[in-house]
């Protein structure tokens, strides 16, 4: 039955959002061994201080920042990244102070403190993305781009142009399983 701890209501099981979507499809960092590793919980806490040591930010900057930094492997949530700094500033480690509606922050000298005894240290964003196998960040990225060109097409596109994207894309799909459907190829050494 439906809990206040579960995600999907009964009724409506399938993807909740554009990174669940992502996710079922091969295109996340999630369980089961799809896509690569998922960031560790530590990781939101690093690379929080990592990004404020360079300069003052706000939540969704910080988390676009971990996005695009990591070449798409990995995109916190704001789940993740509010309650993280909520903590980080209860423990003095950062300050928040409101700036044109925002909620700004900034390492205090205890932060920096942490952070420069961390310094060495891999970035989270970079660990991501290194274990991310050969092609996928690639692959995310030509889709992410695919999926702007369409959109353009269904915003500013005739009906024929419409058409023709439509056709293309479905041919795009069949070809993409018959690759699937291939036997892999063995690489010899």
């Amino acid at each position: 039955m439906y809990s206040k701890h579960s995600h999907r209501h009964p009724r409506h099981p399938g993807p909740r959002g554009r990174e669940d979507f992502a996710r079922s499809r091969g295109f996340g960092y999630g369980p089961r061994g799809r896509g690569g590793p998922r960031a560790r919980r530590g990781d939101v806490r690093a690379a929080v201080l990592a990004l404020l040591a360079e300069r003052p930010m706000h939540g969704y900057e910080m988390i676009k920042e971990v996005e695009e930094r990591s070449e798409g492997a990995w995109t916190p949530s704001a789940g993740s990244i509010y309650p993280t700094l909520q903590m980080l500033e209860d423990e003095g480690l950062i300050r928040g102070e409101d700036s044109e509606g925002k909620r700004r922050f900034s390492l205090t000298d205890a932060g920096r403190t942490e952070r420069e005894g961390k310094a060495e240290e891999v970035t989270p964003w970079d660990a991501v993305r290194e274990g991310a196998p050969t092609g996928h960040l690639r692959l995310r990225h030509s889709v992410g781009n695919l999926l702007v060109a369409v959109k353009q097409v269904g915003q500013a596109g005739d009906e024929d142009q419409r058409k023709q994207v439509t056709e293309l894309l479905d041919e795009t799909r069949r070809k993409v399983y018959a690759i699937l459907a291939e036997e892999p190829q063995q690489h010899q050494e």
